[in-house]
């Protein structure tokens, strides 16, 4: 009789045991594409995991793909809301980079471009338009840090089995018009396909295939989680419908329907939930992430009884979390002790070799190095698209592998200012681009117009090296026609009481220092060629002073710059000391109306300081402040007479507009001013900006009575200016209108409307 009881107990503690692993149900999580919708799945994982209901699988399209392959490389629901939350992820979903990942050194020089026009000797105009919007280096960098080194540490083939939870995502091969299914190989690669909304990121070649966003055929995978992993249960996350039939005069809604496939959003079986967030945002609308995070926690709240009635398996947060610290155990460090490269032409580019190669001392690259490395040669103008992958060694350091395309040979960029003042101007630039062991650019450009006249040549090597540097010979003529009256289009302009001409030459040497500031050393010579009226009595007749002067100047220019825009910044600083050695000599010939009459020849020699500062020190969301600063402090000797000691002066251009007059006001060898900057979002892209400053010259020039000049006391002649604009940043340039109030003008307020950027090549000296 015991000897059947304790058979009969051995047999109840099996069949209990085997009961319960029986009871151990798999639960397999599809989550949709979306875009911004998308991040609701991060609120469905995270009601999830609060209540203790497991997730074995995942399969993923587009924004599912993403939040999904983070789930699966071991990051909590919290980690993956606290990094789509993040400045970071703002500025990736943006193409955006942050201050540290720009190179100011490769950034191009300012320039009053709007449109830019890329492409080669073989290719035809449509080949050359863009296929993205936005740029996807900060995203394919962040893609491999997230992604690439946890998947290649785990297994030789990187299989996404491997992963913390095994994962699935589908990408569209547009060529044969089919959904493909990645199980393994480059995770960061993958899911960079499967979120690759078309033509806002640029497409990504997989072994010879080009893969575009997985929506486009297979936007809900539940068909493939359900052949794939045939799990106990599955729950489904939905934030996407199929296009609405068009009508025959709805040319977008035909082209989509043309473009993209219906996909069913219906689970394969009837073991299982769907849960289906009613998300009011828009695809791109990254500003309402937490929105829909909290609509997905909610929606699926509603229906966390019905999951938890069905199964029996339990995943408390503890044992998550141990779990999680176990299989992050797994991961390396990143350690580069090699470097590949597949280049899109199959041509060796020793520039990117050059860029990003080891040094000799160190036996690998760490994160740090290759950070600084890899954005500094993302900047370079010769460098179109880059994509990192990694593969682990025996000896569990990585190599690196980076698939690079170089940009476009020719490059056209049009644009200019048009103004309801007299300064309207156009802008025209071509460059000729070629990478080798150096990278060089053939650069030319014009500026025409009646006020702004300007041709300017130059060609730049770029020696890629551990500390890079670039030498830049050019050649620049300068014109400058200015008008006796601040007229508008509704006014006669009056003839032009002052031109200016410069033409100079010269040879620049740049290098970096950080990755925000840049050294340029400058030697170059030049022609200036004043014409101009002394008093505004002269008729057409009369014939103007001549002053040339002729010589040759050394610089050097420390630049930081950290702006967000070139002009009409709201974020971010501006510094700039520059210091000048000018050496030349005087010829001026008197006109018809000056009261001399010999040729004067002088010399001059004298050495000048200039600092330039901004920064905005408020960042709101609705308010930002910022402040100028500018200075110059100036040994200049006078010129003959005082109209040419006034054109040989620095100027007081603290805001764009003041370059477009001459005010003899706001011209002194040596000044100080400064002032705020006020800005307010009225709404995304409107600012209202208030402008005011404070201009103090230490010597201020005079005319006498007699026709002569000389300096007032010191700190003599102070004056206020104020700025009041509207600005409206499209994409192709700012929109405004502005009134400028220089108290000191017989008309002090001056009203302009405008598009475009009022940026002017160098002048040579001043």
């Amino acid at each position: 009789m015991k000897q059947n009881t304790l058979v009969f107990l051995i047999y109840f503690f099996f069949l209990f045991s085997f009961s319960s692993v029986l009871g151990q149900e798999k639960v397999g999580l599809v989550l949709s594409g979306g875009g911004v919708t998308g991040m609701a799945h991060i609120g469905v994982i995270k009601a999830l995991e609060e209540n203790d209901i497991p997730i074995d699988y995942i399969t993923g399209t587009s924004a599912g793909a993403f939040i999904g392959a983070m789930y699966s490389c071991g990051y909590s629901a919290k980690e993956i809301e606290a990094f789509v939350l993040s400045d970071d992820y703002q500025k990736q979903a943006r193409g955006i980079l942050k201050d540290e990942q720009r190179f100011f050194f490769r950034e191009s020089g300012q320039n009053s471009s709007l449109l830019s026009l890329e492409f080669s000797k073989d290719s035809l105009f449509f080949r050359s338009l863009p296929l993205n919007v936005v740029s996807s280096a900060l995203l394919d960098y962040s893609l491999m840090n997230y992604f690439g080194i946890v998947n290649a540490s785990l297994s030789m083939d990187k299989s996404f089995d491997s992963l913390f939870v095994p994962f699935r995502c589908i990408a569209s091969d547009v060529a044969f018009k089919k959904a493909v299914t990645f199980k393994k190989g480059d995770l960061n690669k993958a899911v960079r396909a499967s979120m690759t909304y078309p033509f806002y990121l640029k497409p990504i070649n997989i072994d010879g295939t080009l893969f575009y966003d997985g929506g486009l055929y297979n936007n809900f995978p539940s068909d493939i989680m359900y052949n794939d992993f045939n799990p106990d249960y599955i729950i489904g996350s939905n934030v996407s419908s199929n296009s609405a039939p068009p009508d025959e005069n709805d040319l977008i809604g035909i082209v989509t329907n043309m473009l993209v496939s219906h996909s069913s959003f219906n689970l394969p079986c009837e073991e299982g939930i769907m849960i289906e967030p009613k998300v009011n945002v828009k695809t791109f609308d990254f500003e309402k992430v937490k929105m829909a995070i909290d609509e997905g926690y909610r929606e699926t709240m509603k229906k966390i009884d019905s999951i938890k009635n069905y199964l029996n398996s339990r995943t408390t947060q503890k044992e998550l979390f141990n779990a999680r610290k176990k299989f992050r155990n797994k991961i390396k460090d990143l350690k580069i002790s090699s470097i590949t490269h597949n280049f899109y032409e199959k041509k060796h580019i020793d520039f990117v070799k050059y860029s990003l190669k080891k040094k000799k001392r160190k036996t690998y690259i760490d994160e740090e190095e290759l950070h600084k490395r890899y954005y500094r040669l993302y900047a370079s103008p010769h460098i179109d698209f880059l994509f990192p992958s990694l593969t682990m060694k025996e000896d569990s350091t990585f190599n690196l592998d980076i698939y690079t395309q170089k940009s476009k040979e020719f490059r056209i960029d049009i644009g200019g200012h048009i103004s309801s003042r007299p300064i309207n101007t156009g802008y025209v630039s071509f460059q000729y681009r070629n990478i080798g062991k150096i990278g060089s650019v053939f650069h030319a450009e014009t500026y025409f117009g009646k006020f702004y006249g300007s041709l300017k040549l130059n060609y730049t090597a770029d020696f890629p090296f551990q500390y890079p540097f670039s030498i830049t010979p050019y050649f620049v003529l300068n014109r400058w026609d200015y008008f006796r009256s601040f007229s508008t289009f509704f006014e006669d302009v009056q003839p032009s009481f002052l031109i200016q001409n410069e033409l100079y030459l010269g040879i620049k040497l740049s290098h970096p220092i950080g990755n925000n500031t840049k050294s340029t050393f400058d030697l170059r010579s030049f022609d200036l060629d004043d014409r101009y009226f002394q008093n505004d009595n002269f008729t057409n007749i009369d014939t103007t002073d001549k002053t040339n002067f002729i010589g040759g100047t050394a610089s050097w220019d420390i630049n930081y710059n950290t702006l967000n825009r070139k002009q009409f910044a709201n974020a971010g600083s501006f510094f700039r000391l520059k210091i000048r050695y000018v050496s030349g000599q005087e010829y001026t010939i008197p006109g018809s109306t000056s009261v001399f009459e010999d040729t004067i020849i002088k010399k001059h020699k004298w050495l000048s300081f200039h600092a330039d500062i901004q920064s905005y020190i408020l960042k709101n969301k609705k308010f930002q402040i910022g402040t100028k600063l500018l200075s110059t402090f100036n040994t200049q000797s006078l010129f003959s007479n005082y109209t040419a000691s006034l054109l040989s002066m620095p100027s007081f251009s603290i805001n764009p507009d003041l370059e477009t007059f001459f005010l003899p006001e706001y011209r002194s060898p040596q000044h100080i001013g400064g002032g705020l900057d006020l800005i307010y979002n009225i709404k995304k892209n409107l600012e209202l900006r208030l402008e005011t400053y404070f201009y103090q010259p230490f010597l201020l020039l005079t005319k006498n009575d007699d026709g002569t000049h000389q300096y007032t006391e010191p700190f003599k002649g102070s004056a206020w200016l104020s700025a009041f604009s509207f600005v409206f940043h499209t994409p192709v340039g700012p929109i405004r209108t502005t009134l400028n109030w220089l108290p000191k003008q017989k008309s002090p307020f001056i009203f302009q409307f405008s598009y475009g950027y009022t940026i002017f090549n160098e002048r040579a000296i001043r």
